[in-house]
């Protein structure tokens, strides 16, 4: 990728790292959140806020430090939107775990906890990708995957939906869900972004 860095430049991609860790610990408690009781629900939902709120403290740090940086690794435009997309999917993260709490939902259907493993594995690829983002080596096979992978979410997003319209018959029940469902998917179309961000950064660099 032959970045050209100065010496205190290459911080911006441990920030860019701590952010996608903070994406897999927002994905990892959502997943374990939908897969326990429901009891746990609205402590699962304050943790993941908090983790939402260190992201957000990193999004701001990035930012500042690119009003700061005389140079930058990269286009400081690519800097400013793959860090704005990464905060944007710990968002939906945060936005699916509220969801759960504030539509009273207690049983989970298993097509949520499918996407939220679906987010889980998106998350674990992101961060392989940002980790080799400096090097701009190897990324292929995890962009490839997050693709595959929002594919394999819309399949199940499409087919939780059919479901829904087909056996609720509660409109309360229906709207309460198939917000969550939206939510849910929103956060895979988000990382599907980050890796087509990611993406754009290594082909304009090789």
């Amino acid at each position: 990728m032959g970045f050209s860095l100065l010496p205190k430049e290459d911080q911006y991609f441990a920030l860019f790292s701590r952010m996608s860790g903070k994406l897999q610990e927002a994905a990892g408690a959502l997943e374990e959140m939908l897969a326990g009781p429901d009891t746990q629900f609205d402590s699962f939902a304050k943790r993941i806020k908090s983790i939402e709120h260190e992201c957000d403290e990193l999004t701001h740090t990035v930012t500042t430090r690119l009003n700061s940086s005389f140079i930058t690794p990269f286009d400081r435009e690519d800097i400013y939107t793959l860090c704005v997309a990464l905060d944007d999917v710990c968002d939906y993260i945060d936005g699916s775990a509220r969801a759960v709490v504030m539509y009273d939902i207690h049983e989970i259907h298993e097509n949520a906890n499918k996407l939220a493993s679906v987010i889980r594995r998106q998350s674990d690829e992101v961060k392989a990708a940002v980790d080799l983002l400096e090097k701009g080596k190897g990324l292929g096979p995890h962009l490839l995957e997050i693709q595959r992978l929002e594919n394999e979410a819309d399949d199940v997003y499409f087919g939780a939906m059919a479901d829904l319209f087909k056996n609720s018959t509660n409109p309360v029940n229906i709207v309460k869900w198939k917000e969550f469902y939206e939510m849910l998917e929103a956060a895979t179309d988000k990382c599907e972004y980050v890796g087509n961000i990611i993406e754009s950064i290594v082909l304009k660099h090789n």
